[in-house]
């Protein structure tokens, strides 16, 4: 059986990187003896898929991850199980089963909600609901990324879905999908070259408030919280 469980991350556990919280898991999982399933072959490894890798440095409450198990003891069970051998800043929030056919979680990655904060005596006096809502009904908002090799030029707008503030933090739903992957840094370097500003080193925290997939047909977009793709067991 697959299961996608969503996990949170935060305090310390912000630095760690993606490849070694997936080790971080790989021995979890041996701990809170969970019957995992195992690739074949020479060198066989745990069944498991992450969904979109978290920068270092930023917290989450979305973060997924499916594995495939040969036996459970229902989805409580594996959750507390799991809980019990999770390091401090990191907690299982969910442990939903997945439909066969199910594409994995880090397939199914179509977009990423973020809140951003800005650290002590560092928010600007351009950021306003106002002023997010001038920026994102402008036709385009073009970007220069700089990569190791060369500049590549964006159109940002398509990619954001939703920009407003959210009490003192700005609340944004992003494309994070392979074709379209926007962090959310990229999105407020924009806003402030829009007021002719450059963004502080350090000036922003960042915590991911969910991953989501599209349900949508016909090109119409339906975003839905990872975990809606599984059901309860």
């Amino acid at each position: 059986m697959k299961v996608r469980i969503q996990f949170s991350k935060h305090g310390v556990m912000k630095f760690i990187g993606h490849l070694d919280m997936m080790r971080y898991f790989q021995k979890a999982i041996r701990r809170a003896g969970i019957d995992i399933a195992y690739s074949g072959g020479y060198s066989p490894h745990q069944i498991m898929s992450f969904a979109a890798p978290l920068g270092v440095g930023m917290e989450s409450d979305g973060e997924y991850m499916d594995i495939e198990v040969n036996s459970h003891n229902g989805a409580e069970a594996m959750t507390d199980a799991l809980n019990g051998a999770m390091a401090e800043g990191v907690r299982i929030l969910s442990v939903r089963a997945l439909p066969e056919h199910t594409k994995n979680a880090m397939a199914s990655v179509a977009a990423a909600g973020y809140l951003v904060r800005f650290r002590t005596d560092m928010r600007p006096d351009f950021v306003t609901q106002e002023a997010l809502e001038q920026f994102l009904a402008r036709p385009s908002i073009p970007f220069t990324k700089q990569t190791k090799k060369k500049e590549v030029q964006l159109d940002l707008k398509p990619a954001i879905y939703k920009l407003c503030l959210e009490g003192d933090a700005v609340s944004m739903l992003v494309d994070a999908s392979s074709a379209g992957n926007i962090k959310p840094v990229i999105v407020m370097e924009a806003l402030y070259r829009e007021h002719n500003e450059t963004l502080p080193p350090f000036a922003l925290e960042i915590t991911r408030t969910d991953t989501y997939l599209d349900l949508g047909t016909e090109g119409h977009k339906r975003l839905a919280p990872l975990r809606d793709a599984g059901e309860d067991f």
